[in-house]
Formats: structure tokens, C-alpha cells, sequence
């Protein structure tokens, strides 16, 4: 994903739909100076909100899943208007975090339980072991903005749901969406438990040293700066970063399956998703049918704005160029254009759905994150080559495997170097909330979701280790002779070599 720009904003801040220009509001950026009494503020706040107990909170956070159901159509228009998606697109994001909402809202109370160990060795039962789910005080959460509402929200809702208070940074490019959001908090009942700091770097840099757990996704190039920044205070970081991700086509794959998935993996949102196909690897004796199959799907696509759209418009124009730059380099190096690759007249940051073949790891197409809507897609001549290729990369963030054979999908699915990988399907890992979903190498690491460690991830765990009789209490301390202690060491030793001296025959 891209970086947050390093821009000087002015007050108050004029937003523009990046399809047509028009106007789509005014923000007020934030002082940096403010941040730190807003997090006293939130910290402050967060002490009665995690006295709610799981229970309390649930129903706060139950109605405003009601909130975004009953206003859907209200977000998505801003969403519209905010980032120039099709309405194809926007009508995404809600429905997404309503499910994550739902998940949560069944399962927080029994996810932050106290939580019971059993002892590690039967002699060491005198005592019990209890772990509770302590919230970090104020979780810092900075969006990017290609999904204004869901990668704003799927963060924020496990940090609420953890007990936390929640400081949250959108893109300056996306900020009018979060202020809908957040009425929408207050409107539903929410506490003063969630602030907006709105602005570009110095805001992020604000929020960082001001919070107890950072939540960052954007960019590999800004997660590295917020990481270093954090490590002033030792705070600890979720980074999820830029991807590359592959899709691998088997030669048993239901080919056209595979090109359905790989034009709408690829395509969706304009190609501005941080799990996208950016780059297909095809066994050769399905390659000619599934590029076939590819190009006749792009050709149906409608590029614009709003409805009757397949996907909208990229953000602003500096992504628009990356886009231009990945497809103008692949030619000059000896791919071919098969649909698209080239920017359309008219107004708007659009670029059309665009196919390249004949190309290689020596392309920037291939290697660097695109962002946009374009596919490029070499032949290979076998498994093998297809895994070293989907590996040769400075990202992991997911990857697909099509293949008839689930068992041969799964194969090489584990020999991909990635944090998740889909079997005859994209992208859609993010809608299985039990399922982690975190990157690998320059992608980042910590996840997201993955069951109830996707709200444990937001709490600190605090041991608690009582006695469950008197028997053997102070047996080590000094009061006891030498000869006690000794004699008490040998039978431990003993008693713990029993495991290890079995299992070594």
C-alpha cells in the first residue's frame, strides 16, 4: 500500500472525489499538539469501559452493528463520493464488518474469560494458574484509504471489543467516511472511549507516541518508520504491509473458475487491495485456455464511479502513475498488452482492467506492488517452478492455488511463504474471522482475527499463580537447612526427568 504523504495540510481541508473533482466535503485536521490530552482523555474513559466486562460491552457493540445495518446505504454513498468506487465495490464494506461484529459479539465473552492452566507436571498442581485478559489502556489504529470503512472498523471493533479505548488515525485522503463513523458510535450509545486525530505524518507520528498498542496498515516503506518510532516507548506494534500476492493454476484447475477469480481478485476496488492478485503463474498446458478465459472476462468489465460500474476510480493521481509506470516499464522490457494499458481521456483517476503476458521477474509488474488494476500473468512449466517463482518475493502477505485436487492444492499451499493462502478462491480469507490473517516477511507480522486472539491480541495477560493447599509452601526459601533444599532439588530432578528419559528411548 502506499505511504501516508508527507504533505503540510491546511486548515480547514478540502476532500475532492478522485473520479470527478467534485467536492465531497471539508475536514478539520487535527493539532498534533492536541493528541496527548485526547489519549488522557481516552485512557481516563477506558478505565469504566473495561469495568463493563465483556457482557456490558457486547451490547454496546450490538447496536451499533444495528447503527451500520440501518445507515448502510448512507455510507455507501459517502464511500462513493470520498474515493470514487463503484458502487459494486463500496457495497462491500459494511456487510464485511457486520459479520466481524457478529462473530465477536458471540464469542468476546467467552474469548476474554479468565482463562484456567493446568499445571505442567502433576507435582506442581499445589498451585493454580489463572490468566486474565488485560486491555492495553489506549490501542492507536492508523487506516489506509482504500476500504475507509472496513480497514478503519475491523481493527477498532476487536479493540472495543477487548475493553480498550481506541485512538483512530484514517488516511487524509479518506477522512470524511470516519467522521460518519464515529456519529454513528455516538448516535448507537457508544462511549467517549473512541477519538479521530485527522491529518497526514505528524498525526501518525502523534498517535504513536501516544498510544499503548499500535495497530498500523499501510505501506512496508511507513510500517518500518512507525515500528522504529514505537520502539522509543517500547510500544508494541501490529504492522500489516504491502503484498504481492500470487495466484498459482494448476493443470488440473477448473481454468475458467481460475480466470473468474484471478479478473475479480485482481480487479476489485480498482486493484487497491492490499490482498489482491498482482501476478499469475499458469502450468503450461493450461495457459493459452486460461489466458483466453481472462481476456474475455476483462473485456466485459465497466470502468466509472458510482452504479452500473464493475470498479472506480484509483485514489489520486500519484497511484494512477505507479499504475502507468509498471505497465509502460513491462513493455519497454517485452510484454505484451492484451486488454488495456493505457489511461482513458476524460476527467477521473480511472485506468482500465488491464492484461499483460510475456513477462518476467526482471519487471516491475512483477516484483514491486502495483495497486492497480492489472494483471500479469507468466507461464510456467512446472509445480516447482511456479512455487519458487510465488516464493521470489519480498512479500507474503496470501496467495491462491487452484487445482481439482483440494489435497494437491494443499501441497503446495504449505510451501508458499505467506500468511494465508485461499484453494480455489481470493481474497476471501478475510471473511473466515477464525482464520488469522497477517503477512510474512516485508508484509508485515502480528495478525488480525484468527478466533478469540483477535481480541487477545489488544490485552496484556496478567498470570496469576495461587495456592491451592498449604502443602510444600516455602519449602525453597532460606529459612529451610541446606540439606532440606537439597534433598528437595533431587526429587524434583527426578520427577522431572521421568518425561524426557521416556520419550528419549
Amino acid at each position: 500500500m502506499t505511504a501516508t504523504s508527507d504533505v503540510k495540510l491546511q486548515n480547514p481541508g478540502t476532500i475532492t472525489n478522485p473520479a470527478s473533482g467534485a467536492v465531497a466535503g471539508e475536514v478539520h485536521w487535527t493539532d498534533p499538539a492536541e493528541v496527548p490530552s485526547l489519549a488522557a482523555a481516552l485512557r481516563e474513559a477506558q478505565k469504566e469501559w473495561e469495568g463493563r466486562g465483556p457482557k456490558g460491552r457486547r451490547k454496546v457493540l450490538a447496536r451499533y452493528a444495528v447503527w451500520l445495518g440501518t445507515h448502510r446505504a448512507e455510507i455507501e454513498r459517502q464511500l462513493i463520493e470520498e474515493t470514487g468506487k463503484s458502487a459494486m465495490d463500496a457495497e462491500q464494506e459494511v456487510p464485511l464488518i457486520l459479520l466481524i461484529l457478529a462473530y465477536y459479539v458471540k464469542t468476546m465473552e467467552k474469548a476474554l474469560a479468565p482463562e484456567d492452566r493446568p499445571a505442567a507436571l502433576p507435582y506442581l498442581a499445589v498451585k493454580k494458574v489463572t490468566v486474565y485478559y488485560r486491555p492495553y489502556p489506549v490501542v492507536g489504529i492508523t487506516a489506509p484509504w482504500n476500504y475507509p470503512v472496513a480497514l478503519l472498523l475491523m481493527d477498532c471493533i476487536s479493540a472495543l471489543a477487548a475493553g480498550c479505548a481506541v485512538l483512530l488515525k484514517p488516511s487524509e485522503r479518506t477522512p470524511l467516511t470516519a467522521e460518519l463513523l464515529l456519529k454513528g458510535w455516538r448516535d448507537s450509545g457508544g462511549p467517549e472511549i473512541v477519538a479521530i486525530v485527522q491529518g497526514a505524518r505528524e498525526a501518525v507520528e502523534a498517535v504513536v507516541d501516544n498510544a499503548d498498542f499500535v495497530q498500523f496498515t499501510g505501506s512496508s516503506a511507513t510500517g518500518a518508520v512507525v515500528m522504529a518510532r514505537a520502539a522509543r516507548r517500547l510500544t508494541p506494534v501490529n504492522l500489516e504491509l504491502g503484498g504481492k500476492d500470487p495466484i498459482i493454476v494448476l493443470d488440473d484447475a477448473d481454468v475458467d473458475l481460475a480466470a473468474h477469480a484471478a479478473v475479480w481478485g485482481s480487479m476489485f476496488n480498482a486493484g487497491q487491495t492490499c490482498v489482491s492478485v498482482e501476478r499469475a503463474y499458469v502450468l503450461e498446458s493450461v495457459y493459452d485456455r486460461f489466458v483466453a478465459a481472462v481476456v474475455r472476462d476483462v473485456t466485459r468489465l465497466r470502468t466509472g464511479a458510482g452504479d452500473g460500474s464493475h470498479f472506480g476510480a484509483l485514489i489520486d493521481e500519484r497511484q494512477l502513475a505507479v499504475t502507468e509506470r509498471h505497465v509502460r516499464d513491462a513493455v519497454a522490457a517485452g510484454a505484451t498488452v492484451l486488454t488495456g494499458g493505457a489511461r482513458p481521456d476524460g476527467p477521473g483517476t480511472f485506468y482500465p482492467p488491464t492484461v499483460l503476458v510475456d513477462v518476467d521477474h526482471s519487471m516491475a509488474c512483477m516484483t514491486e506492488e502495483t495497486f492497480g488494476p492489472t494483471l500479469p500473468i507468466m507461464k510456467v512449466t512446472s509445480v516447482e517452478d511456479a512455487v519458487r517463482l510465488a516464493n521470489d518475493s519480498a512479500y507474503g502477505l496470501s496467495a491462491s492455488v487452484f487445482s481439482r485436487n483440494v489435497d494437491r492444492a494443499r501441497a503446495v499451499a504449505v510451501q508458499l511463504e505467506c500468511g494465508a493462502v485461499n484453494i480455489n478462491d481470493v481474497l476471501t480469507n478475510l471473511m473466515c474471522t477464525t482464520a488469522p490473517m497477517g503477512g510474512w516477511k516485508s508484509s508485515g507480522f502480528g495478525v488480525r482475527f484468527g478466533g478469540a486472539d483477535g481480541l487477545r491480541k489488544f490485552c496484556r495477560q496478567e498470570a496469576v499463580v495461587a495456592p491451592r493447599t498449604r502443602v510444600g509452601a516455602g519449602s525453597l526459601y532460606y529459612g529451610n537447612s541446606p540439606k532440606a533444599l537439597r534433598r528437595l532439588n533431587r526429587v524434583l530432578t527426578r520427577l522431572a526427568m521421568i518425561g524426557p528419559r521416556r520419550a528419549a528411548k
